[in-house]
């Protein structure tokens, strides 16, 4: 018959302009796998303070916090963890008896597969975008030890001050400038999106570059990962970011760490 739903049952959600099923799907097969009496559901809201006052006031355990969310909640929340002290962003809340602490699992993805991929700090990155996915993005560079790299944003007032507070340089365009590591973390190429069909770097650039990385989750392959894959370059997903933050908020909401193998066909299923 399935998960029965109770009165006891612990509530958590995420918050996104966008939802998608990534999340709902990874928290409710483990959720079912271990047995435990939990329930994941994804929502958008018009009125973020008062999204945040309903976490508090029902007591919703944990949220995941997308676009356009992660900076704005920073000011509801009781506490910040360091890991979004660390890019002044937010993208986990977790509600202990009334007590809002936020958390940026963003940050702590995007650092293990840094290490994961062996990647030399030597080589050269572009960052796109300047949000808060930017953020976590270029933190996370800066606190694995890369010392050449830049940031390519649109936004004079959100790119010149991501530059500042991380020391990197910020360009407008990523013009003739070359870079052996290309990261993608603005919208371009997000279903649902504007420039949805959108390549995030032009394709000499992408030619030039050893790694592609593109921290869009949904599609699972976009056409910035599309075309490097055709070029034969290394590439890292947003989907396998998506699933390392999410086993990190997972752990945070329920005190449980599933085994690796429990991970994986988790991660696989939300990809489904």
């Amino acid at each position: 018959m399935g998960k029965k739903i109770n009165k006891d049952t612990t509530l958590c959600i995420s918050l996104a302009a966008r939802p998608s099923n990534f999340g709902t799907r990874f928290h409710n097969y483990l959720y079912e796998a271990l047995d435990i009496n939990f329930v994941y559901k994804a929502f958008t809201t018009p009125d973020l303070s008062a999204a945040i006052t309903g976490i508090r006031g029902l007591n919703i355990r944990g949220c995941g916090v997308s676009m356009p969310y992660k900076e704005a909640c920073i000011n509801m929340v009781d506490e910040l963890d360091d890991s979004a002290k660390a890019v002044n962003s937010v993208n986990t809340i977790v509600n202990t008896n009334g007590y809002l602490k936020a958390y940026n699992t963003d940050y702590i993805a995007i650092a293990k597969l840094l290490a994961q991929y062996q990647i030399s700090k030597d080589l050269i990155f572009a960052v796109k975008g300047s949000g808060g996915m930017a953020k976590a993005v270029v933190f996370a560079l800066k606190n694995a030890g890369f010392s050449k790299g830049y940031i390519v944003a649109k936004n004079p007032v959100t790119g010149k001050e991501l530059a500042d507070v991380s020391g990197f340089e910020w360009r407008t365009e990523i013009g003739n400038y070359d870079a052996d590591i290309l990261i993608n973390a603005s919208p371009i190429g997000m279903t649902g999106g504007d420039d949805a069909q959108g390549l995030a770097f032009n394709e000499a650039s992408i030619i030039h570059a050893q790694i592609i990385f593109d921290v869009v989750a949904l599609p699972s392959e976009t056409p910035l990962l599309s075309y490097a894959k055709k070029q034969g370059k290394t590439v890292i997903s947003g989907s396998e970011v998506f699933a390392i933050q999410a086993l990190e908020q997972f752990t945070l909401y329920t005190d449980i760490r599933p085994n690796d193998e429990l991970f994986q066909l988790a991660a696989a299923y939300s990809r489904a």
